[in-house]
């Protein structure tokens, strides 16, 4: 049976696979400067968020993507508010605190920044003046880390809280592709570009070897990314590995239909809502988003051991009865047989 632990457990799509080769003995500039694949990703990706003055940057991977954007966008006093279950307070290790930044967590419970949450902390982290670390930026995920997906409606809700105290908004876009391709999405990649201060789009999680393309507006970022890059051991040498495959996933296909980059995760969006109807009609219960390429549901403990053991899911919440909360998540390779075997499994253990 194929996995389902996350979507990077396959090493590249073939498509990208492919670029990489074809490019492989080409000689390019180091750290992404400068090389033609590099800049002709960026010209593609600020197309594509019609924002053709942003900055475009590779990075490694997503957490020091998060780490390098809110260490450049913060000052030493300054803190991110985000929730409490937000990656960069809940998965990284303490990697954005190592830079002497602060987290603000707010209470919210669903994944998603509230305005009031936000401005609860604002109020609190500013009610002592000089004595308290002082909110200098939001944070937040799409998808969320259990699986919600941004609408308009909330998305500039948000954003607007965040203009009239001045904050700048980041968002962590590792499965960015997916929420937008999401059933339940009616954002664009222009409205995120309109209102955020620096956002990225995720390759590591949709069909690429690594890589995190980071799109910045904010004047301060754009100054320290250069500096910050390399400070915080982020500035890959061969980084027009990261251009070609950038270039791959954003460009137009011959055929007309969309590029790489959203028709990846429109296929694990489609296997994960195959998923999702196939677990819920055999009884088993969803927990948090049902709309992207994670999905959540509740188990007993038996069933944990053998979905771990099967179809190498992992466990994120035990919850007050004892029951465990597993994530199953599809990716580019994902196929509709790959489903039917996981839920032949699950209907196995529910008789």
């Amino acid at each position: 049976m194929r996995m389902f632990r996350n979507d990077y457990s396959e090493g590249a799509a073939p498509e990208i696979l492919q670029a990489l080769i074809d490019t492989n003995e080409e000689q390019c500039p180091g750290y992404t400067e400068g090389d033609v694949h590099c800049e002709h990703a960026r010209a593609l990706i600020r197309e594509a968020c019609g924002c053709p003055d942003a900055d475009v940057e590779f990075c490694i991977g997503g957490t020091s993507t998060n780490v390098i954007a809110i260490s450049g966008l913060l000052r030493d006093w300054e803190g991110v508010i985000c929730t409490p279950i937000a990656h960069i307070a809940a998965h990284e290790t303490g990697a954005v605190g190592a830079t002497g930044r602060t987290i603000l967590a707010t209470q919210d419970k669903d994944g998603f920044v509230s305005p009031d949450e936000a401005e609860r902390v604002w109020r609190y982290q500013t009610s002592t003046g000089r004595h308290m670390t002082r909110p200098g930026m939001v944070y937040i995920t799409d998808t969320t880390e259990i699986a919600g997906v941004w609408t308009k409606e909330r998305f500039f809700a948000l954003c607007d809280w965040a203009d009239s105290h001045k904050l700048p908004v980041f968002l962590d876009g590792a499965r960015l592709a997916s929420a937008l391709t999401s059933p339940a999405n009616d954002l664009t990649l222009a409205d995120i570009a309109s209102r955020c201060a620096a956002f990225y789009l995720g390759g590591t999680k949709n069909g690429m070897l690594m890589g995190e393309a980071l799109v910045i507006r904010n004047p301060r970022l754009k100054e320290s990314f250069p500096y910050v890059v390399k400070e915080r051991g982020g500035l890959l040498a061969k980084g027009h590995l990261l251009g070609v495959q950038f270039e791959r996933a954003f460009m137009p296909e011959k055929d007309g239909s969309e590029p790489l980059w959203f028709r990846y995760a429109r296929t694990a969006n489609e296997c994960a809502a195959k998923l999702h109807e196939g677990m819920v009609a055999l009884g088993y219960e969803s927990y948090g988003g049902a709309d992207s390429n994670q999905l959540f549901f509740v188990v007993d403990t038996n069933e944990e051991e053998a979905f771990q053991k099967e179809a190498g899911c992992e466990t994120f919440y035990t919850l007050d009865d004892g029951r465990k909360v597993i994530r199953f998540v599809t990716s580019w390779a994902t196929t509709p047989t790959d489903v039917d075997e996981l839920l032949a499994y699950a209907k196995k253990l529910r008789s």
